[in-house]
């Protein structure tokens, strides 16, 4: 008996593929807590367990542990023996560790988007600082985490500048990492009246425009360096 195989649909005549949503569960609780890593507010040292995060995003337990499997995968936190995970703890170590790649990874990604960078885009980043502005000048108190926000804003928005696409998924590594001991650092900057980070990104802007990589890269690394050095002085001091 001979058997013939029936004709096959091309893509065009019909569907080969199975429509999938734009964006998963799991996508949105990875967002989320991504989000609440990258602005600070989970402390270092503090431990997450799947179901209380669970409960708290109103979701079932298995988006929750993909997305924290992901979130471990990329140093953000670290699984701990019970099924839970903390955030890791501010170490002298893990400080100087997370500055030096974000000086040499991030002050990278400056100096070629100065070099890359046009008029529209430097344009782009002064409204974000217009913005910061409009936000320090309220009479009511520091909204830190909109300050947070704008300053992520700031940052990315320069670095997608630097026509690296292998550089990008490092910084925002990288970030992911270094929140919580930023939110940590903003707030004590607040309490001792010391001068706004606007300062330093006042400067990179004009350092972007006149295309002087080394001077934005003096200028963020100063930036960043700041957080990191008020954190090393409280744990020496500790």
């Amino acid at each position: 008996m001979e058997f013939v195989a029936a004709p096959r649909e091309s893509v065009e005549e019909g569907p080969v593929f199975v429509p999938v949503e734009r964006e998963t569960v799991q996508d949105r609780v990875y967002g989320e807590l991504r989000r609440a890593l990258v602005s600070g507010l989970i402390e270092p040292g503090t431990v997450l367990t799947i179901r209380a995060l669970a409960d708290q995003l109103q979701t079932s337990t298995m988006p929750v542990r993909e997305a924290i499997g992901r979130l471990v995968s990329e140093n953000a936190l670290e699984a701990l023996p019970n099924r839970s995970v903390r955030v890791p703890p501010v170490t002298l170590a893990r400080l100087d560790d997370l500055l030096r790649a974000r000086a040499m990874i991030e002050g990278e990604a400056i100096a070629l988007a100065a070099e890359r960078i046009e008029a529209r885009g430097t344009a782009a980043i002064r409204a974000i600082l217009s913005e910061w502005d409009s936000v320090r000048d309220q009479a009511e108190r520091e909204d830190f985490d909109r300050e947070m926000t704008l300053n992520h804003r700031f940052h990315f928005e320069i670095y997608r500048h630097c026509g690296s696409a292998v550089l990008m998924p490092v910084i925002e590594s990288l970030w992911l990492q270094s929140g919580p001991c930023i939110r940590a650092a903003a707030l004590a900057f607040s309490a001792t009246g010391e001068a706004d980070t606007t300062h330093y990104h006042r400067t990179i802007v004009e350092a972007l425009e006149a295309g002087d990589a080394g001077r934005a890269r003096a200028a963020l690394i100063a930036d960043i360096s700041r957080p990191f050095t008020t954190l090393r002085q409280r744990l020496t001091a500790a």
